[in-house]
């Protein structure tokens, strides 16, 4: 008997999340008409989309299945995703893929830095996906990012979305060192969330994150988002705000929780715009130098023009002390 194997069939391809495979469906409520978006389709988009896929570049905008994609690629806006388009972490809300990441690309900080000079970007952000695998959390790497960027478009004001870099001593340090003008980490939601949320983060652990970096250096502005939907009560959030605060952390940012798939966390409930309006009031009595709460508000949505706002409250206040 002679046994022919089929070579020639395509490989089914390896699952999205396959963490997430083993879990019930989740009903997928109907979006309100305050959070509907148009589908990309503008001039500036496909140009923005060419420019990532020429210095093969990895975009959390893509990645996160953000809803402002066409609203910021449209004017060259985009955020990179680093050391790879595979997270070690298997958070229930998030749409990036989860497995083991490549080794680290040595070039990519060259990449980022001419894709940002070629888009002629003022000011840039820069994330990662989470890399427990790495002894430094992959610190080392943000920083050659933002040195590269420095050396290739020295008037490029820089924005960092980091990772919690949990167990990883030293590693903050690295980062902090090479002077981003904004520290971002996310909180995500409110802690009595995190186990069914976010279940390989610590909330206090990234309280002092934010808490420590202005320790290391008072003048890099810091940064903090939410989402919200998951179930969270209202005096959790303002909680939250405190807990911010205490960290002396900067800009906090609002934004509704979209449910990436029937396998992710569910939207419990849609907030409204005058909740969203509501907590953002209440940030800025709590002292917050920015708030930016909305249904589609993102950490980096409008973070160029944040910036600027950020600086000028700043510049405000001290004014207002002296």
């Amino acid at each position: 008997m002679v046994t022919v194997l089929d070579r020639t069939a395509t490989p089914a391809p390896r699952p999205r999340h396959p963490e997430k495979a083993h879990r019930p469906d989740q009903e997928v409520l109907r979006k309100p008409d305050w959070i509907r978006v148009r589908a990309p389709v503008s001039k500036g988009y496909a140009e923005t989309r060419e420019i990532v896929k020429s210095h093969k570049l990895v975009t959390v905008c893509e990645e996160a299945g953000c809803p402002n994609i066409g609203e910021c690629w449209d004017k060259k806006h985009a955020t990179f995703m680093i050391m790879g388009e595979i997270c070690t972490r298997a958070c229930a809300f998030c749409n990036v893929a989860t497995g083991m990441p490549l080794p680290l690309d040595a070039d990519e900080p060259n990449r980022v830095a001419d894709a940002v000079k070629t888009m002629g970007l003022s000011h840039v952000v820069i994330t990662s996906v989470d890399r427990d695998d790495l002894a430094d959390g992959g610190a080392e790497h943000f920083a050659e990012v933002i040195r590269a960027i420095r050396a290739a478009t020295p008037s490029t004001t820089i924005e960092i979305l980091t990772p919690d870099f949990l167990r990883k001593e030293g590693a903050l340090e690295v980062v902090v060192a090479a002077k981003p003008d904004v520290f971002n980490h996310n909180l995500e939601t409110v802690p009595s969330n995190y186990l069914t949320v976010r279940p390989g983060a610590r909330y206090f652990h990234s309280i002092r994150l934010l808490q420590r970096v202005k320790e290391l250096d008072p003048s890099i502005f810091t940064k903090s988002g939410i989402m919200v939907g998951l179930g969270e009560e209202r005096n959790e959030v303002l909680q939250l705000m405190d807990d911010l605060r205490s960290a002396n952390v900067d800009f906090m940012t609002i934004g509704q929780y979209l449910q990436p798939s029937k396998k992710h966390h569910p939207v419990v409930r849609f907030v409204t715009p005058d909740e969203f309006k509501s907590y953002e009031t209440v940030g800025k009595t709590k002292g917050f130098l920015l708030m930016a709460s909305s249904p589609l508000t993102r950490s980096s949505h409008h973070a160029g023009e944040d910036f600027a706002r950020l600086r000028a409250a700043r510049e405000a206040q001290l004014a207002k002390s002296a």
